[in-house]
């Protein structure tokens, strides 16, 4: 009766610590995503900076460097693009009350919604709910990006750490694994701000071309929910031909063949030799990673729908399918896959 009084605590403090457990992971939801969000960051921004630590630049520096040039590249892109976007909604509003039928009902719905638009002084205002609401997600991205500025310096000692933790068999497929993590996430992101550009770029000229209303806005706005797995470009499809309808059908039509096409070519020539096999996941199973973490963890969490089923791929190919991490090869983006490998003595 003692043994097993004493099993049935032990299964019970068991099962106790895995449910308070599990309970306050789902409560530090929010937080668990931004650590993500910085670890999927570090691994994209690891290679240059080591690239530039071998050139004897202190990889503080180089981290400082990265980020001045990612501030210094937002603010080249809205410097080009809002003015002219805000002329081209502007231009079209003014033309609005002269206008009839559907594209008139759309250009007034539009102009209604810009009235109802805060001024800036009220921005400011510490009441507005928008107000503190600008402050969480700027708060949010400060701690994505110290916390991936951090994890640079201190993943190679966490390494250390938990593979010392490990029979001294393991160790090396641990890190292996490890390591082809860090490739195939650094390698899908560079690769997604590469079809950023492109696609906002092939658009904004393709749109141009045929005098789709909004051009620029379009074609900025398609290119950076290419970061929304199925979704962003479904949206930035209808978009377009949703706007190219309210000056002519053929514009419309024009809209969505030139959307189409520029996704077959980006599925079938663009992402194989960019990309390559850095995820490795089919179009089922995107589809079902981004389902999974919307409902998981909210709409915020799809931007790491990819990057989390690739994690859990990889994982799964090395545990259950007993393939060896150190012989997948992972694509070139930018950064050779030797360049992140090669840590300091």
């Amino acid at each position: 009766m003692s043994e097993t009084a004493r099993r049935t605590f032990v299964i019970a403090i068991v099962v106790t610590a895995v449910v308070v457990t599990a309970l306050a992971l789902w409560q530090l939801r929010l937080l668990i995503v931004l650590l993500l969000f910085a670890f999927t960051l570090a691994a994209a921004l690891r290679p240059s900076v080591d690239a530039l630590h071998r050139r004897r630049i202190p990889r503080g520096v180089g981290v400082l460097l990265h980020y001045a040039a990612f501030a210094a590249i937002v603010s080249l892109l809205l410097w080009a693009v809002v003015p002219r976007a805000v002329d081209q909604v502007q231009a079209a509003l003014g033309d609005a009350r002269d206008e009839t039928g559907f594209k008139g009902e759309v250009l007034g719905w539009v102009d209604q919604r810009l009235e109802r638009l805060p001024r800036v002084e009220e921005l400011f205002d510490p009441a507005l709910e928008l107000t503190v609401l600008g402050f969480e997600i700027a708060l949010g991205i400060f701690f994505v990006f110290a916390c991936a500025a951090y994890w640079i310096f201190e993943r190679d000692d966490a390494v250390r750490l938990v593979t010392s933790l490990l029979p001294r068999s393991r160790r090396k497929i641990v890190r292996d694994t490890w390591d082809l993590i860090d490739l195939k996430l650094g390698a899908y992101v560079r690769g997604q701000a590469l079809l950023i550009l492109l696609v906002a770029t092939v658009l904004s000229i393709c749109f141009w071309a045929i005098g789709l209303p909004f051009w620029l806005l379009i074609a900025a706005f398609a290119g950076v929910v290419e970061i929304v797995p199925v979704i962003g470009p479904l949206t930035a499809g209808a978009l377009a031909v949703g706007v190219g309808f309210t000056e002519s059908v053929g514009v419309g039509l024009a809209a969505g063949l030139i959307v189409l096409v520029v996704r077959l070519l980006e599925d079938y020539l663009v992402i194989p030799h960019v990309l390559g096999d850095a995820v490795g996941l089919s179009p089922l199973l995107v589809i079902v990673s981004v389902a999974a973490s919307a409902i998981l963890f909210g709409e915020l969490a799809v931007l790491l729908a990819i990057p989390l089923a690739a994690v859990l791929a990889t994982l799964f190919e090395v545990v259950v399918l007993d393939r060896d991490p150190s012989e997948q090869e992972v694509p070139t983006v930018l950064f050779p896959a030797q360049d992140a490998e090669t840590r300091p003595g």
